[in-house]
């Protein structure tokens, strides 16, 4: 399951610039204390005062950390959390809240809104660059995930079990899920959801102290016309792995973790029959029509099937496989769809049905 960067993927991950953090609260003395502090250790610190600013900020500066007050007038702390959340460019970004709340149903309120982590007023900048560093260190190893997936074109995107979020997604992925699903960030789409489930609910089921290899995950498949979309699932890249756990493989994670929780990178890949089309057709002297209709009948497709997916009548394709069957020199489907796919297994050994 772990799979090795290419040595030039690694060299553009290590060119990195230094942290930019986001700080929000609306006493410019407290942003003051921090910025000081936060610039001695070289970070670019932004900085904003209400809700509004701090949205906008978090669109244009794109920070890789949010320190974010929680109580504050007009928007609070939540709603900002909430709605960088929400939005796919910025969701990605950890969010720290600063609080002098310590009851518990605010600190749980903070995390539900999407925070990863709180610091408590008075502000202790030591405590917060501690804190600033752990999340940092898993947002980085996204960030680096993201670039390498988007400079080798990957089709790939990252989900948040729990909640059922997209988190984020290259621009392939993007393209491909609004083809076969019509959905856009941060929905995904129900199909990739449930199988993202079922699968984690497997593999914590699975003995880890059997001695067994862990089992691949099985993959799920779309399929648009000749055109297929599996998705494999990739690793836990972080989030919310319950009872402190760390990232695991998808096919070494520990039952006794769970699967509540956990941000996953699912990776896609799309495959085409087109070429298996052609070959159909070059080897039976059939039309390009006929070999499309071929091809759906040895994957065991009924006629009304193959003319709504075609786009034509029953009656229209069963003209074709009239055709069919005089060039291949068969009387039955069954026996045209045999001798097709012996051909194709000749050509393509590679290739399912």
């Amino acid at each position: 399951m772990n799979s090795v960067l290419p040595s030039a993927v690694t060299t553009l991950l290590d060119q990195q610039q230094g942290d930019r953090v986001l700080m929000v609260d609306d006493v410019p003395d407290n942003l003051s204390l921090l910025h000081d502090a936060l610039d001695e250790h070289g970070y670019t610190v932004l900085a904003a005062t209400n809700g509004e600013a701090a949205l906008a900020c978090a669109r244009q500066g794109r920070p890789d950390i949010v320190l974010l007050d929680a109580m504050m007038p007009g928007m609070d702390g939540f709603e900002v959390a909430r709605r960088l959340k929400a939005d796919p460019s910025t969701a990605h970004i950890p969010i720290v809240f600063m609080t002098g709340l310590t009851e518990t149903e605010h600190l749980v309120a903070a995390l539900q809104a999407g925070g990863v982590d709180y610091v408590t007023k008075p502000l202790d900048p030591r405590a917060v660059l501690a804190r600033m560093q752990v999340h940092l260190q898993g947002a980085r190893q996204a960030r680096q995930t993201r670039q390498a997936l988007d400079a080798f074109g990957y089709a790939s995107i990252a989900v948040r079990a729990s909640s059922g979020r997209l988190l984020w997604q290259t621009p392939l992925a993007r393209e491909l899920l609004q083809l076969y699903f019509g959905t856009v960030a941060p929905q995904t789409p129900a199909p990739v959801l449930a199988w993202l489930r079922k699968t984690l609910d497997e593999m914590a089921r699975q003995s880890p102290g059997d001695g067994a290899p862990p089992q691949e995950p099985p993959r799920l498949c779309a399929e648009l016309g000749a055109r297929r979309l599996s998705f494999r699932l990739h690793h836990c890249i972080g989030g919310e792995e319950p009872n402190g756990a760390g990232p695991e493989t998808a096919a070494g994670i520990s039952a006794a973790s769970g699967t509540a929780g956990g941000d996953w990178l699912i990776v896609m890949r799309e495959v085409s029959d087109a070429a298996v089309i052609r070959s159909l057709g070059l080897a039976f002297s059939l039309t390009a029509r006929e070999a499309e209709v071929l091809y759906w009948v040895v994957k065991g497709k009924i006629n009304r099937d193959i003319g709504e997916i075609l786009g034509a009548s029953p009656a229209t394709v069963k003209k074709h496989l009239e055709r069919i069957h005089a060039k291949l020199g068969v009387e039955t489907r069954t026996a045209a769809a045999a001798m097709a796919l012996t051909r194709v297994r000749e050509m393509h050994p590679q290739w399912e049905v």
